[in-house]
């Protein structure tokens, strides 16, 4: 996914015809509308917010590591009886600030994507799959799994549209179209764990809906429903653009709705804090998914509807 916007080059010729001037104010570079792109820093460095913030959730976890430690709530799976555990979360914590930094600067974001992808399959891996073996019953096992599937999807495209040329060389088949469509496929076999949770666990999900939005038991079931048929629409590519774009909205409004205001109201309360940051991940990766359609129709379907547009 190249993102970086060049700078267009001053017209040096004179133009034929009174149509061939374009007035531009200050002379900036003529931009599509479709295109938006975030500045960082002083280096004039343009991402997609997408990236920028999938930056800025990886820094918060890498935070959130640091502060707590040993007792990080993020890092519970990780058997307490573990040599060297406190340093392990440390490592961990370095590496999530340390890639997130590295996504946000032109000259490291192909080592960021190269450290980040192996990182959170490690991650899903060691600390969420074996859950689905030793209790494949219990939907809160699928849910975790979903949740770290749903962020490492968005970790792959970055990785694949931004491989190096040894990743080129040894792995073409996780790179490039290819990989981004994998992800994909990553992401749809995430949303419906995500989702299903929604109606095996009706009465805590509905107690996380705000108190002013009528009818929790509803809102529950309707995001439930909304996530099974956006990895429908994303599958059999029907409208997949518009479903992943709205899987991603409706995974914002939610940590925006739920999570947000429990922070704001309880700012030293890990447990809010590490369910804010889970949730902005799942909807930053999922976004990030959503941002490789960008070349297709929002209501396209068939075959036209999976073309790729990386970063």
């Amino acid at each position: 996914m190249t993102c970086l916007a060049p700078r267009a080059p001053q017209d040096t010729v004179r133009p034929r015809r009174l149509s061939d001037v374009v007035v531009r104010p200050f002379n900036l570079p003529k931009v599509r509308p479709s295109v938006i792109l975030v500045t960082v820093g002083h280096m004039g460095i343009s991402i997609r917010p997408s990236r920028a913030l999938f930056a800025a959730v990886m820094i918060g976890l890498g935070i959130i590591g640091l502060i707590y430690g040993n007792s990080a709530l993020i890092w519970e799976p990780i058997p307490k009886t573990m040599p060297g555990r406190p340093v392990i979360i440390y490592l961990c914590a370095v590496i999530e600030i340390g890639t997130g930094i590295g996504l946000l600067l032109r000259p490291s974001v192909i080592l960021a994507c190269r450290v980040l992808f192996p990182f959170l399959l490690l991650w899903m891996a060691l600390l969420k799959l074996p859950g689905l073996f030793l209790a494949p019953h219990v939907m809160v096992s699928w849910e975790a799994f979903g949740e770290i599937a749903a962020t490492s999807a968005g970790s792959w495209c970055l990785f694949a549209a931004h491989a190096g040329a040894w990743e080129q060389w040894h792995l073409k088949f996780a790179i490039g179209e290819s990989g981004i469509r994998a992800a994909r496929l990553l992401l749809v076999a995430a949303l419906p764990m995500i989702g299903l949770s929604h109606f095996v666990y009706h009465d805590l999900t509905a107690s996380l809906v705000p108190k002013w939005m009528h009818f929790p038991l509803g809102w529950t079931y309707l995001t439930g429903a909304g996530s099974l048929a956006a990895a429908a629409g994303m599958l059999f590519g029907v409208y997949p653009r518009l479903a992943a774009n709205l899987e991603a909205a409706m995974l914002w409004i939610i940590t925006l709705l739920v999570w947000v205001p429990r922070v704001a109201s309880g700012p030293r309360n890990q447990g809010d804090w590490t369910e804010f940051l889970i949730s902005f991940a799942i909807a930053t990766g999922t976004w990030v998914v959503a941002e490789t359609y960008r070349s297709v129709p929002w209501l396209a379907s068939g075959k036209a509807a999976r073309a790729v547009s990386p970063d």
